[in-house]
C-alpha cells in the first residue's frame, strides 16, 4: 500500500505542447512521490483483517486484537490465539499490559482473561476473574501504585480487582455518570475517571465529581503517559495535564478532529499527533504540518513500536509506517510517470534522472522539484522497450538502447530535440543484449546475439557495416550479454564461452583460467584496485584480478540470491541487483559486509530491472514505478534481534515459561521447544543453538526444534539470532535434567550383571554335570 507525502495528492499531469518533431515528441508534468506501508492480512497469517487493537509488550511483540482472537507478531510470523487456548471470545477488543507482565484480554461479550508464562487465565480456572460479570465491555485499563486492576466500561460501571476481591463502582447520575470512563492516576496516587462531560475523583471509597476542564472526544482520544501525566484531544486540538496544570501542545482544526474514530497516540519526542479517522491515519505536529496517510482507509489505531515504526489497525488489516531511516518511497503512473514500468535509470550531470519505460517514452525527472519531462520516440516498435541508459558526461550526452536499436540525445543541458541513431549500412537487423562507450578513446561496444562489435570513431559517424566486420578484430563470434571498457580501454566481455578480453588487437581467453568463468555473465565493473566485479548467472558475484579468482560471495555469504544481475558502485560500496533483492557490500576488500534491504522485500525483489545510487539516495527501476529510499553509508552491523523461547513441551504436555530449568524422571524425553526472534525489518533470520556449552552451535532457518528420546543427563539449550545486517543477539537458555530410569542406573546394571553371571554359572554347571553324568553312565555300560 503506498499513502500520498503531500496534500492534496496531484494525481495528473499538466501537459504543455513545445513543438511537434518528426522524431519525438515532449510533455511536462508534476511529481508527487508517496511513501509505501507494508501491508498484513490473513494471506499473511493475520487471525483476521478485521483488527480492532494493537499492543506491544515488554519484550517487543506485537499483540493484534482482531474479530477472529489475538495474533501476536514478531515482524515474521503470526501466532493465533483463540477460544481453545483461553480467549474469552473471538472479538478481541483491548489489550493492556500490568508490570507483573500479565497480558490482558478484554472481549465484546465483556468477558476479561489475561496471559501468564505462556497460559491464559479465564473465569474457568481463575477464581477472580470468575467473580467479575461486568455485563458491559471494557475500555479503559490502569494499575494503581498499590497494584489494583481498575477497569472502566461503556456503562456506568467500575470495577477495581483488588487481590482477590472485586469492587464496583457507579454513579446515580444519569447525565454525569461513568459511562465510556478512561482512568487516570496522578503523581500523588489519586485516580480519576474521566467521560465525555465530566470528571470525577475517588477519594478511597468512592468516586465524586470534580470542576476539571479534561473534555476528551471520548475514550479512544486520551492517554496515560510518563511521569503520571496525560494528554487528549478535544475540540481545540491536543491538551497535556499533570499536576493539576492544563497545557495546550497542538491546535488541531475541527475538521480533523471530526471524523476521529479509534485509537490516537501521541508521539512525545517528535510532538506529533496521530489521529486515527475514517478516512485515514492523520499525523499533525505543533507547526501544524499535516500528513495523510491510507487515504479512504477507516483506522481503528495508531502506535508507535520501540523501533519508532507506526503501525495502524484498520478493517483491511495491519499496516507499518517504516521507521523514517527504513521508508520507500514511490513514483509511479498514478503520480505522474507515463508508465509503471521502468526498465532503465541514469543520471545527467543537472540532478535530473532519465527513466526507459516500456511504451517508446523516456521520463526526464529533475530530483530536486520532482517536476517530469516525457520524451517520446518516433519509432514505437523499435524503441518499445528502453531497455539500457548511459550518460556520457564529456559529450553532455545521453545514449540509450532497445533490444532493436541505439540512439543518442547530444548536449543535453540545452534540450532534448538533437537526437542521432545508430544505423547499419545495409539496414540489417541487430539485436542489442547490452553496450558500453569509451569517449575518451572514441570507442562504442555492443553486445549483440550474433556477437561483440567494437567500433571505433562512433563520435564522427554513428553507423556500422556488418559485412565489413572482420573476426577478431572488431567483431567477436558467439551470442553476447555483456561488453565493458575498463580504465585502460581494454574491452571486456560476457559471451556463451564465459568471459574474454579484447586487448592490444588480441583476444584473451579468461574463462580458460577458471570453470567459473565460463558461466553466464550478467554485468562487468572494475574497481579502482583494477579488480574486476563479475555478476553471474547463479554463481553469485565474483572477484577477479590479476588473471584469477580472489573471493565469491554467494548466497550462504549473506547475498539474498546467486542471480546477480546488476552492479552499481558507490562511493567504495557495491551495490547487488539480484533476482530476490537489493545487497550492499560494504568494508571491501578488509571484511565484505553484506547488507540486506528487507524492509521493500515485496517491491524489491524480481520485478527490479536497474539501478542508481546517488550520494544518500537509492533508485530503483521497477515493473511498479520508481522506488527510491534513503541510505546510510557504512552501516555498522547491528545488535542482533532478541529471541524467546515461547513454547516448551515434554512429551506433548505443556509446560511453563517461567521456569529455567526441569528436572524429568520419566517418559519418553522427547522435547519440543519454539523460539522467536523479533525484528520488524526483516525477515531474514538466522537461529543458532545448541544443547549444551561445550558443544558448537548448530544453525537453522526453523523457529521449532523437537528432539526425540534424548538419553539421560544434564542439559543446557541456548537460542540465539542474527538478522543478515546484524551479529549474533543474547542468548535465551532453558536447562533441564533427564533422569536415569531404574533399569539405567549402575547398581541396577551390576545387579543384571551379577544375575546374569549367577545364571551362566548355573546353566554351566549344569551342563557339566550333564555331561559328567552321561560319562560316568558310558563306563558302566562298557
Amino acid at each position: 500500500m503506498k499513502t500520498n507525502m503531500k496534500s492534496p495528492l496531484i494525481r495528473f499531469m499538466f501537459h504543455v505542447v513545445m513543438a511537434t518533431l518528426a522524431l519525438f515528441s515532449y510533455r511536462s508534468s508534476a511529481l508527487a512521490q508517496t511513501t509505501y506501508l507494508p501491508h498484513y492480512s490473513t494471506k499473511s497469517g493475520l487471525a483476521s483483517n478485521t483488527c480492532y487493537f494493537i499492543h506491544q509488550d515488554k519484550k517487543g511483540f506485537l499483540w493484534i486484537a482482531t474479530s477472529n482472537g489475538v495474533s501476536r507478531f514478531d515482524g515474521t510470523n503470526f501466532q493465533n490465539f483463540g477460544i481453545e487456548d483461553g480467549l474469552p471470545d473471538t472479538q478481541i477488543l483491548q489489550i493492556a499490559e500490568d508490570r507483573q507482565e500479565r497480558l490482558w484480554f478484554f472481549a465484546l461479550n465483556g468477558q476479561v482473561s489475561f496471559l501468564k508464562d505462556g497460559k491464559f487465565y479465564n473465569a474457568s480456572n481463575n477464581k477472580v476473574l470468575a467473580k467479575i460479570h461486568p455485563g458491559a465491555v471494557v475500555v479503559s485499563f490502569l494499575q494503581d501504585k498499590d497494584d489494583r486492576i481498575w477497569l472502566g466500561t461503556n456503562s456506568n460501571l467500575i470495577l477495581c480487582i483488588d487481590g482477590s476481591t472485586i469492587k464496583t463502582y457507579s454513579s446515580t447520575s444519569k447525565n454525569r455518570n461513568f459511562l465510556d470512563a478512561f482512568l487516570h492516576q496522578d503523581k500523588k496516587g489519586t485516580i480519576y475517571t474521566l467521560s465525555d462531560d465530566c470528571v470525577h475523583r475517588f477519594d478511597k471509597n468512592n468516586f465524586e465529581r470534580v470542576n476539571i476542564n479534561i473534555n476528551p472526544l471520548s475514550y479512544m482520544n486520551v492517554a496515560n503517559i510518563g511521569n503520571n501525566a496525560l494528554v487528549f484531544l478535544n475540540k481545540e486540538g491536543l491538551t497535556s495535564y499533570k499536576d493539576g496544570v492544563l497545557d495546550r501542545l497542538i491546535d488541531i482544526p475541527y475538521n480533523l478532529l471530526k471524523n476521529c474514530s479509534g485509537y490516537f497516540y501521541y508521539d512525545q519526542p517528535k510532538k506529533r499527533a496521530w489521529l486515527a479517522t475514517l478516512s485515514g491515519a492523520i499525523a499533525i505536529d505543533s507547526a501544524k504540518k499535516t500528513i495523510k496517510y491510507l487515504q479512504d482507509i477507516a483506522i481503528n489505531q495508531v502506535i508507535k513500536d520501540k523501533a519508532d515504526n507506526i503501525w495502524f489497525a484498520t478493517n483491511q488489516g495491519l499496516y507499518m509506517l517504516p521507521k523514517e531511516s527504513s521508508r520507500l518511497s514511490i513514483i509511479d503512473a498514478e503520480d505522474g510517470l507515463s508508465s509503471n514500468v521502468i526498465k532503465s535509470i541514469a543520471k545527467d550531470n543537472k540532478n535530473r534522472l532519465w527513466l526507459g519505460t516500456d511504451d517508446a517514452v523516456i521520463d526526464i525527472l529533475n530530483t530536486n522539484t520532482f517536476k517530469t519531462d516525457e520524451v517520446g520516440l518516433d519509432d514505437f516498435k523499435k524503441f518499445r522497450t528502453i531497455t539500457q541508459l548511459v550518460f556520457d558526461a564529456t559529450s553532455n550526452s545521453m545514449y540509450f538502447s532497445s533490444e532493436f536499436g541505439l540512439g543518442v540525445f547530444q548536449q543535453i543541458d540545452k534540450n532534448t530535440s538533437n537526437v542521432k541513431y545508430l544505423s547499419e549500412t545495409n539496414n540489417s537487423l541487430f539485436v542489442i543484449k547490452n553496450f558500453d562507450l569509451k569517449n575518451k578513446y572514441n570507442k562504442l561496444a555492443l553486445a549483440l546475439s550474433s556477437g561483440v562489435v567494437n567500433l571505433e570513431g562512433y563520435q564522427n559517424e554513428l553507423k556500422f557495416n556488418t559485412s565489413s566486420l572482420i573476426d577478431n578484430e572488431n567483431f567477436i563470434k558467439g551470442r553476447a550479454y555483456h561488453v565493458y571498457y575498463d580504465k585502460k580501454g581494454n574491452l571486456w566481455f560476457a559471451n556463451v564461452n564465459g568471459l574474454g578480453e579484447f586487448k592490444d588487437g588480441e583476444i584473451i581467453k579468461h574463462y580458460k583460467n577458471d570453470a567459473l568463468l565460463t558461466k553466464r555473465i550478467n554485468d562487468i565493473y572494475e574497481l579502482s584496485d583494477g579488480t574486476l566485479l563479475l555478476a553471474t548467472d547463479g554463481y553469485g558475484l565474483l572477484f577477479y584480478k590479476n588473471n584469477k579468482i580472489i573471493k565469491q560471495l554467494k548466497q550462504s555469504d549473506g547475498l539474498t540470491n546467486n542471480i546477480c544481475l546488476k552492479i552499481f558502485v558507490k562511493d567504495n560500496e557495491i551495490w547487488v541487483l539480484n533476482s530476490a533483492g537489493v545487497n550492499k557490500i560494504s568494508n571491501y576488500p578488509a571484511s565484505a559486509q553484506i547488507a540486506n534491504f528487507d524492509y521493500g522485500k515485496d517491491l524489491l525483489t524480481d520485478d527490479v530491472n536497474d539501478l542508481f545510487i546517488d550520494d544518500s539516495t537509492a533508485y530503483f527501476a521497477t515493473n511498479r514505478g520508481l522506488i527510491l529510499f534513503n541510505y546510510v553509508k557504512n552501516r555498522s552491523n547491528a545488535n542482533g534481534p532478541p529471541v524467546y523461547i515461547t513454547s516448551i513441551k515434554k512429551d506433548q504436555e505443556k509446560l511453563p515459561l517461567n521456569i529455567h530449568h526441569f528436572n524429568f524422571t520419566s517418559g519418553n524425553n522427547s522435547i519440543f521447544l519454539m523460539f522467536n526472534a523479533i525484528d520488524f525489518s526483516t525477515s531474514d533470520i538466522t537461529y543458532r543453538y545448541r544443547l549444551n556449552t561445550n558443544t558448537p552451535y548448530i544453525e537453522t532457518k526453523t523457529r521449532r526444534l523437537d528432539f526425540s528420546s534424548l538419553q539421560p543427563g544434564d542439559y543446557n539449550f541456548e537460542v540465539s539470532a542474527k538478522s543478515q545486517n546484524s551479529d549474533w543477539g543474547a542468548s535465551a537458555a532453558v536447562s533441564f535434567y533427564i533422569a536415569r530410569q531404574f533399569w539405567q542406573t549402575w547398581w541396577f546394571l551390576v545387579g543384571a550383571l551379577l544375575m546374569a553371571g549367577f545364571v551362566f554359572y548355573k546353566l554351566a554347571a549344569f551342563y557339566i554335570k550333564k555331561q559328567k553324568d552321561k560319562e560316568q553312565n558310558d563306563l558302566k555300560l562298557k
